[in-house]
C-alpha cells in the first residue's frame, strides 16, 4: 500500500518514525516534509503554486472577455509568485517533495491556458501548441515516478522564465503605447507583440531539449 505522511517541524521526529515503522512493514511511504526539525522549513512550498493554477481560470475569462489589461496583470502576478515561491522555497532549505511535483504542474496550467487562447485567435500555430502540451504530460508522467519529485532542471527554469516573457510581451494591452511612433507604425504593442512570438520559438526549444535531459536521467 502507498501512504503519504508529512508533518511540519515539530512532528519531524513523530512523522520519520512512523513512516520507517510503515516502510518496515512492507509498505510504500511517500513523505511529503518536512524534511528537518528546523521551524524555517515549515514554509508551505505548494501554496502558492496552487494559487497559480487557481488563477488560470481567471485569466482564460479575462482573455475571452477582451479584458486585455486584467489578464495581462494576472499573468504578471503569476509569474512574479513564481519567482517568489521558489526564493522562499530556497530560503527554507529547499522544497518538498509535493512541492517538487506541483509547482511545474501550475507553471504549465498558468502558461498552457493563454498559448492555447492564442493559437485558437491564430497568434500561435496550433502544433507547436500540441507539441509542448505533449512534452509537459511526458514530464509530468515521468515526474510522477520519480521518488524526488522530478525538480525542474535549469533548462526547465530557463524554459519557464522565456515562455512568461514571451507570453507578457504576445499579451501586451493593445491600448499600452498604441500612439508611439506616429501613423502608420506599429506602436508599442505591435513591436512587443513580434518580440513575443519570435521569442516563444527559442522557449519552446529549451522545453524540448530539457525534456530530453529529463529522460536520459531515467
Amino acid at each position: 500500500m502507498r501512504i503519504a505522511v508529512g508533518s511540519d517541524h515539530a512532528g519531524y521526529a513523530l512523522k520519520t518514525a512512523v513512516a520507517e515503522h510503515l516502510a518496515a512493514a512492507g509498505h510504500d511511504v511517500v513523505d511529503l516534509g518536512t524534511d528537518s526539525a528546523e521551524a524555517s522549513v515549515d514554509y508551505p512550498d505548494f501554496g502558492a503554486a496552487v494559487g497559480r493554477a487557481v488563477a488560470g481560470l481567471p485569466l482564460i475569462v479575462a482573455l475571452a472577455g477582451g479584458w486585455e489589461v486584467a489578464a495581462w496583470w494576472l499573468l504578471l502576478l503569476g509569474g512574479l509568485s513564481d519567482a517568489a515561491d521558489g526564493w522562499l522555497a530556497r530560503r527554507a532549505g529547499g522544497g518538498s517533495v509535493w512541492g517538487a511535483r506541483l509547482d511545474p504542474l501550475t507553471d504549465k496550467i498558468l502558461i498552457l491556458a493563454p498559448l492555447l487562447w492564442l493559437a485558437a485567435k491564430g497568434v500561435l500555430p496550433l502544433w507547436a501548441i500540441w507539441l509542448l502540451l505533449a512534452r509537459e504530460l511526458l514530464i509530468s508522467g515521468w515526474r510522477a515516478g520519480q521518488g524526488s519529485g522530478g525538480p525542474a532542471s535549469w533548462g526547465g527554469k530557463a524554459k519557464t522564465i522565456l515562455q512568461f516573457a514571451a507570453l507578457l510581451l504576445l499579451l501586451w494591452p493593445n491600448g499600452w503605447g498604441a500612439d508611439l511612433g506616429g501613423p502608420g507604425s506599429f506602436g508599442l504593442p505591435g513591436i512587443l507583440h513580434l518580440l513575443g512570438y519570435w521569442l516563444f520559438w527559442p522557449s519552446l526549444l529549451l522545453a524540448l531539449s530539457s525534456a530530453w535531459g529529463y529522460l536520459r536521467k531515467g
